[in-house]
């Protein structure tokens, strides 16, 4: 009776021991989930979250998850978040990537050109960013990839946006040439504005930027078409050619009856158009037009620039 009553205990110890070690297997065991998912992890308990994990088949034991959970409690919280999970990852793996991995990076890419009424429309359009669009003043935008986790909101992402765009213009400004014919930060973003609309080909932007500050020093009109249509439509594509009333709409941004810049942007600019504002192309021209390969003609002459225009004319018939 004594050599059993010894015996009770180890065989307790060794049995808890088993147990343990069966547990510690099943937790670090690779799990069901058949290839890398993105999962979101709601807010709430651990068992809202193994059931969450559950669901997209990535937990084929909840409660074990649940237990795992607490046992190891002091190595953090689990996060709600998106968070990318590899295939047959473990119940420890689980843990791991809920307490210490970075959630998902989604992205939206906002181009060079479009307007303030494109952007707000774009962000409202993009999944996973939260809440409303708030008032996005023309120009204030700089185009480039952002990125976002999921249920960020469409306000922190037009903020930091808007930082990135008085950053990139205020290096524009610094390092602007010195016989520029602006007279401020704003006025190189309103050019770079109408150059971006005026040209997609990047080669381009620096010898647009001269024509249109050969014109300015000149107090020429800048003549520019880009901003007769931001007259017509308020930022929005005009499905239609310009027309004669068009070019003769008294209008603040019809460049064609004011001289001199627009009281605003017209666009939101990227870089190389803030550069080709501030840094232009040392040129004697004075007039481009579209030279039908998707790029344009340049003249120094009205005479030439007529010739041009007569060839645009001809390849459009």
């Amino acid at each position: 009776m004594r050599r059993i009553l010894l015996l009770i205990p180890l065989l307790l110890l060794l049995g808890a021991a088993l147990a343990g070690f069966a547990a510690w297997r099943a937790v670090h065991a690779p799990g069901p989930l058949p290839q890398a998912t993105n999962i979101v992890i709601p807010r709430g308990g651990t068992e809202t979250i193994a059931g969450a994990l559950a669901e997209k088949g990535a937990l084929g034991s909840p409660r074990l998850f649940a237990l795992a959970a607490m046992a190891t409690r002091g190595e953090g919280p689990l996060r709600a978040a998106e968070f990318a999970v590899p295939a047959g990852a473990s119940i420890r793996d689980l843990l791991a990537i809920l307490r210490h991995a970075r959630p998902v990076q989604r992205r939206v890419t906002i181009p060079e050109g479009l307007s303030a009424r494109q952007v707000a429309a774009l962000l409202e359009r993009t999944e996973g960013l939260s809440g409303e669009t708030p008032p996005i003043p023309e120009g204030s935008i700089l185009p480039e990839t952002y990125g976002f986790s999921l249920g960020e909101s469409r306000a922190a992402v037009v903020r930091r946006a808007t930082a990135a765009m008085d950053a990139a213009l205020a290096e524009a400004w610094a390092n602007r040439a010195p016989d520029l014919p602006l007279r401020s930060a704003r006025e190189a973003l309103v050019l770079a504005s109408i150059i971006e609309k005026e040209t997609g080909v990047g080669g381009e932007r620096p010898q647009v930027g001269g024509v249109f500050a050969n014109r300015l020093r000149r107090g020429m009109p800048l003549q520019s078409d880009p901003t007769v249509v931001y007259a017509a439509t308020g930022g929005l594509p005009l499905e239609r050619p310009i027309s004669r009333a068009d070019l003769d709409a008294n209008h603040p941004f019809n460049t064609y009856r004011i001289r001199g810049l627009p009281p605003g942007p017209i666009a939101m600019p990227g870089r190389a158009a803030l550069e080709a504002a501030t840094r232009p192309a040392s040129t004697e021209f004075l007039f481009f037009v579209a030279d039908g390969t998707g790029g344009h003609a340049f003249a120094r002459t009205l005479e030439e620039h007529n010739r041009n225009v007569a060839r645009w004319r001809a390849l459009g018939r």
